[in-house]
């Protein structure tokens, strides 16, 4: 008959060997739940790209009609529609 020697733990050592299973037990939720996390914020960073990218788009079609607005042709086609005159002699240009 072969005896078997039974080892002995003391406080410390059930106290270590516990930690370690927790950490070994918990550590992939952690690593799920900050890939969740993640993935999560980057997400929501792709919709504001594409509200920024949509209100781009919007401010150069704006800029686009404030220049077709402005123009020198469609101010001088208003003014004839209202009955007013373009009289190059009361422009004053500030430099």
């Amino acid at each position: 008959m072969v005896k078997t020697k039974k080892l002995k733990l003391n406080k410390i050592d059930k106290v270590m060997i516990t930690i370690l299973l927790l950490l070994v037990l918990i550590s992939p939720l952690v690593v799920v739940f900050s890939k969740s996390i993640l993935s999560r914020s980057n997400i929501e960073v792709e919709k504001i790209k594409a509200k920024v990218e949509k209100q781009d788009t919007i401010n150069e079609s704006l800029t686009m009609k404030i220049n077709e607005l402005a123009s020198l042709s469609n101010i001088q086609d208003i003014a004839k529609e209202y009955g007013l005159s373009y009289i190059n002699d009361n422009i004053i240009v500030i430099k």
